[in-house]
């Protein structure tokens, strides 16, 4: 027997029941069906979602990425920059510290040369202060030296005039003594020896003409007496001997 024969044979009550469960069935297939419809528009509307939140996140991590990309530059420039301002502070440090080194030592280079010339100066001063008193000594000796000089002019005039004394310089600084007016036969022949100061600045009496054997001791006589005026009237004396 069919549904519909059966539901023909159903009493009303049962049929009415029966229509119930149809409709209440067919209202859950109907939620069922506007559930899912929702569920597929809300998947797919969360998918578009998804997309564009991938779109979106692709479009940020790459600007982020583009705008770290800068960043890193320009954080490398700026480090690049301090590395050369610091090598550079560096150098000049370098260059500053040798100027320092130089400068200290032209310093002590001038200081010494200063006491270079404070020395030199005080020098210079001692040289004058000698110079001035050599210069005093050797005025007083030239006058003391003239004053010699003219007395024994005079006494070579004298002895001259007297003794017939002739005195020459000579050859090595050598003074020639020449006598006249001893032999009476013949006044005019020369007696004569020669005089000259050694190293050790006492006389020494050579080139006798003639020779005097007692020279010698005149000579030692002399250089202990400093009395030349004796030591000449004691050659003459000895040249008058022997005419």
């Amino acid at each position: 027997m069919s549904c519909v024969g059966k539901a023909a044979e159903l009493r009303p009550t049962e049929a009415l029941s029966y229509k119930m469960v149809e409709d209440e069935l067919a209202l859950l297939d109907k939620s069922i069906n506007e559930f899912w419809n929702k569920f597929k528009s809300s998947v797919s509307d969360t998918s578009c979602q998804m997309m564009a939140l991938r779109d979106t996140y692709k479009d940020i991590n790459k600007a982020f990425t583009e705008k770290l990309s800068v960043k890193l530059k320009e954080e490398e420039r700026m480090v690049q920059m301090f590395l050369e301002y610091k090598n550079e502070i560096s150098r000049q440090n370098k260059l500053i510290q040798e100027k320092k080194d130089k400068l200290l030592k032209l310093t002590i280079e001038v200081k010494d040369k200063k006491q270079e010339l404070e020395v030199l100066a005080a020098n210079i001063q001692d040289l004058k202060e000698e110079y001035a008193k050599k210069k005093e000594t050797i005025s007083t000796a030239k006058k003391a030296s003239e004053e010699r000089l003219k007395r024994l002019q005079e006494s070579v005039d004298l002895y001259k005039e007297r003794l017939g004394l002739e005195i020459r310089k000579i050859y090595g600084d050598k003074l020639q003594f020449i006598f006249t007016n001893i032999d009476p036969k013949n006044p005019e022949s020369p007696f004569m020896f020669c005089l000259h100061l050694n190293e050790a600045r006492d006389y020494e009496v050579s080139d006798s003409a003639p020779q005097l054997e007692c020279l010698a001791e005149f000579q030692e006589n002399v250089r202990k007496t400093k009395n030349f005026s004796a030591f000449l009237a004691n050659v003459r004396k000895a040249y008058s001997t022997m005419v």
